[in-house]
C-alpha cells in the first residue's frame, strides 16, 4: 500500500531550509555565471535523441509522442546543450558559453539536480577555475582529482590491461601487466609525482604531460592525481575532474566530444552541494 504522503524512492523533496539554501545556490551560481559571460538555456525535460549518449539504455525513462514516436525523459543535459546551440540556434546566436540549472531524471525514479556549463571549445583550465569559483562562493573546498580518459584506453589498446580491470582498481592485477612502468604509473597520486615521466613510453608520458600542464595552469591547492581512473564516461575522451568533499561527489567535468563537436563543461551536484553548505551551517 502506497501512502498519500510518500513519494518515489530517489525523487527530491525541499522544503524549509533545504529549499531556501537549493534556492541561494542556484541564484548565486546564475549571477556568477552571467557575470563570466555563459548565457542560460533550459533544454525540454522530453527528447528524441537522449539514447545517442548511452550505451546502456537501461537508465532511460521512455514515453512516446502523439505520433507514437519514442521519447524519453532528459537524462543528460550535455548532450542536449550541444546539439541544440550547434544545431538549432547556430545561426542567432554567437555565444559558445552556456549554463543550465535543471534536473536530470533516470530509471526508475531517480532525480538529480545540476548546476552545469558547456564551452565550446573550452579550455580544461577555465572549466576547471570556474567550477572552483562556484565551489568556494558556497563555501565548499573539496579534493580536486585530475585524469585523464586516454590513459586507460591507450593502456587496454597496446599493453593488454582490461578496461574492466582499471575499472574496479583490482591494483594486483594492474601492476601483474608485464609492463616495466606500470609500477610508476600506479603510484602517482601527487603532482610532485609528475615532475620526472622519462620512464613512461612517449604515448602514455604525452598523456601525463597533459595532466602536468593542467595541474599548473589551474593551481588548486587540494589535488591528487589519478592516471589510472577509468569510468565508462559519456563523450569524455581526455581530460576529467571530480571534485570530492567527505566522499560526496560534489563536481565533475572535463574536455569531450559530441556528434565530433569539441567542448569543455561540468556540472556541480546541487543535492550534494546542499547538503556541504547545511552541514557547515549547523557547525557554525
Amino acid at each position: 500500500m502506497i501512502f498519500e504522503h510518500e513519494i518515489p524512492s530517489g525523487s527530491k523533496l525541499y522544503f524549509g531550509t533545504s529549499a531556501k539554501v537549493k534556492r541561494e545556490i542556484e541564484f548565486v551560481s546564475a549571477e556568477m555565471l552571467e557575470n563570466f559571460g555563459f548565457e542560460e538555456i533550459v533544454t525540454p525535460l522530453f527528447s528524441y535523441h537522449q539514447h545517442e549518449s548511452f550505451d546502456d539504455k537501461k537508465p532511460l525513462v521512455r514515453l512516446n509522442d502523439e505520433e507514437n514516436n519514442e521519447v524519453t525523459l532528459r537524462a543528460d543535459s550535455t548532450a542536449d546543450v550541444v546539439r541544440i546551440i550547434t544545431k538549432r540556434l547556430g545561426r542567432s546566436t554567437g555565444s559558445k558559453k552556456w549554463f543550465y540549472i535543471q534536473p536530470t531524471v533516470t530509471f526508475p525514479t531517480k532525480e538529480q539536480y545540476q548546476i552545469g556549463a558547456e564551452v565550446i571549445d573550452g579550455t580544461f583550465e577555465k572549466i576547471t577555475k570556474t567550477t572552483i569559483m562556484l565551489l568556494n562562493e558556497i563555501g565548499a573546498m573539496p579534493v580536486m582529482q585530475i585524469a585523464n580518459i586516454r590513459i586507460p584506453h591507450l593502456l587496454n589498446e597496446k599493453y593488454g590491461v582490461s578496461l574492466e580491470v582499471l575499472k574496479s582498481m583490482h591494483v594486483e592485477q594492474i601492476l601483474a601487466a608485464d609492463l616495466p612502468w606500470i609500477d610508476q604509473l600506479a603510484r602517482i597520486n601527487a603532482v610532485d609525482d609528475l615532475s620526472d615521466l622519462s620512464v613512461f613510453p612517449e604515448d602514455i608520458k604525452t598523456e601525463l604531460e597533459k595532466i602536468k600542464e593542467a595541474t599548473q595552469r589551474v593551481a588548486y591547492d587540494k589535488m591528487v592525481i589519478s592516471p589510472l581512473f577509468y569510468a565508462k564516461m559519456r563523450y569524455y575522451d581526455s581530460l576529467t575532474f571530480r571534485m570530492f568533499e567527505n566522499n560526496a561527489l560534489l563536481a565533475m567535468g572535463g574536455i569531450y566530444s559530441v556528434d565530433g563537436v569539441e567542448a569543455a563543461g561540468f556540472a556541480l551536484y546541487t543535492d550534494e552541494c546542499i547538503t556541504s553548505k547545511m552541514s557547515k551551517e549547523e557547525d557554525k
